[in-house]
């Protein structure tokens, strides 16, 4: 009798042990679906047109006085801004300027990008030879972000 008892807990622990390594491999199949079926991440909105580019390389449109600051908002929340001047010193006028907000973390990796307006079409453009103050702001930044200026990288000109 002792036999045929020891003999069902062997096989009772083989079982268990069969439904263990089973889910395991299990949870690590579906993961590995999902992660090769996931899709690599899009850009956000349009790309620069070649005009656009040729616009940048040109120096016609500049960045200048970037500043971040961090601030807590009234319900103790962390609240980034940056603010600075955008020049366009080149010949068009433009109805709309996005910039691409790279965030990093301390180790280079990307934790956020992020697509903002800086120059819009309702609030006057940006004439040929004409400067403007903007200002960004973000309180929604992962908590791994670097805390240090993004890079700020144009997306998209709009040309009038």
């Amino acid at each position: 009798m002792a036999t045929t008892s020891s003999d069902q807990m062997q096989r009772r622990s083989i079982s268990i042990t069969f439904i263990v390594v089973g889910f395991f491999i299990l949870v690590l199949g579906g993961w590995l679906y999902w992660y090769l079926q996931r899709e690599a991440p899009k850009p956000q909105g349009p790309v620069l047109t070649g005009e656009a580019r040729a616009y940048i390389r040109a120096g016609s449109l500049k960045l200048s006085g970037v500043e971040m600051k961090a601030t807590k908002s009234y319900m103790s929340q962390r609240l980034v801004e940056i603010t600075g001047k955008i020049a366009n010193a080149g010949q068009r006028n433009l109805k709309q300027v996005d910039l691409n907000c790279v965030f990093y973390d301390p180790y280079g990796q990307l934790v956020l990008r992020d697509r903002v307006s800086i120059v819009k079409q309702r609030a006057g453009g940006l004439k040929a030879g004409e400067t403007k103050p903007f200002r960004l702001a973000f309180d929604t930044l992962p908590e791994s972000w670097n805390r240090q200026m993004p890079q700020l990288v144009i997306a998209q000109i709009v040309f009038e």
